[in-house]
């Protein structure tokens, strides 16, 4: 618990008090959902509450050998929830803090879409020549190991990826009523992609409806920066998360800590604008939280700083600016 409640002493304001029990939710396949929005939750948790789920990977678990085709899935990134937290408003902070992430299948997919990934034809960046055609790959997962490995198409070669699992989905609730696709990362979360939503990391989301209203899903056992072209290693997961509140804390976008560093993220296209929402989240939370004025904070930054692009290939494209906290004023 040393991260997590020194990640609340660290923005000076006391979470609330709750005791502790373990909540444990397996969801079926009707339950799934393909939208961040206000919905009827499928269970409740109290601050200081301990959540083990599941999730099912982004193709719904449906591609499971050579000759299944992207035609079978039937949405992207089905989301695990929404679970309501107790006591949560809106203008409160909501804290989750990443326990354990297990790949709960011997076996990750990883595809090529025609219309989508960073070097492919877009909506937004339409081209003369054809989409890049459908493939997909299959991994073999060594849980043991903890290894993938990816096999070429084309050839003979073989390699193996370390495991690193994180939820490539996680947000709330939009602001406003509003329902967002699960593909789309924004100021609530969602499709962020960022390999820190994974054991070791808090995260922190602004709640904007009551109860917040926590999905999740989109596992990924791991994946290069940026998500190239359009998946990770895809897999379901075993989760295992702790929900906390920051009362009164009202935040804007979603910002990550861990025991070196803390982390503002910015998603918005195009990625120059990604980063300056990030850069200037993390300005803001220096001066509001380390007592440095804003220049000099950016100032700071400009030298100490470090960038992380985690998604090139969504709706909006996502930047989590970071600062090690050694180079801060001590609290």
């Amino acid at each position: 618990m040393k991260t997590f409640f020194a990640a609340l002493t660290a923005i000076g304001i006391a979470a609330t008090a709750s005791a502790q029990s373990v909540v444990r939710y397996d969801p079926a396949e009707k339950d799934l959902k393909f939208v961040y929005a206000t919905a009827p939750p499928v269970a409740t948790l109290e601050p200081g509450d301990t959540l083990e789920t599941r999730t099912v990977d982004a193709f719904g678990n449906v591609i499971q050998k050579p000759g299944d085709t992207m035609a079978m899935v039937k949405g992207d990134n089905p989301l695990t929830g929404p679970f309501f937290i107790a006591g949560a408003e809106p203008g409160d902070t909501l804290v989750v803090k990443i326990l354990e992430l297990t790949v709960d299948s011997t076996r990750g997919v990883g595809a090529l879409a025609p219309g989508f990934g960073a070097l492919n034809t877009t909506s937004y960046t339409p081209m003369l020549n054809r989409n890049l055609p459908e493939r997909i790959w299959f991994y073999d997962i060594d849980n043991r190991a903890q290894t993938a490995t990816y096999h070429a198409l084309d050839s003979n070669f073989s390699v193996r990826i370390p495991l690193q699992p994180f939820l490539g989905c996680i947000g709330v609730a939009p602001a406003g009523g509003e329902a967002r696709s699960s593909v789309v990362p924004a100021e609530f979360g969602g499709n962020m992609d960022a390999p820190e939503v994974r054991p070791g990391y808090t995260l922190y989301l602004p709640v904007n409806a009551p109860g917040a209203l926590l999905y999740f899903g989109d596992g990924h056992a791991a994946q290069g920066d940026g998500e190239v072209a359009g998946t990770a290693i895809e897999v379901p997961l075993r989760v295992r998360l702790q929900v906390n509140l920051i009362k009164g804390k009202k935040i804007a976008w979603p910002r990550f800590e861990n025991d070196a560093s803390i982390m503002a993220v910015g998603a918005y296209r195009p990625v120059d604008d990604a980063l300056r929402i990030a850069f200037t989240e993390l300005v803001g939370w220096i001066h509001a939280d380390y007592g440095l004025s804003e220049l000099d904070a950016y100032e700071l930054l400009s030298k100490v700083a470090t960038i992380h692009l985690v998604e090139m290939v969504d709706p909006n494209y996502v930047v989590i600016a970071g600062v090690e906290k050694r180079y801060l004023p001590k609290r």
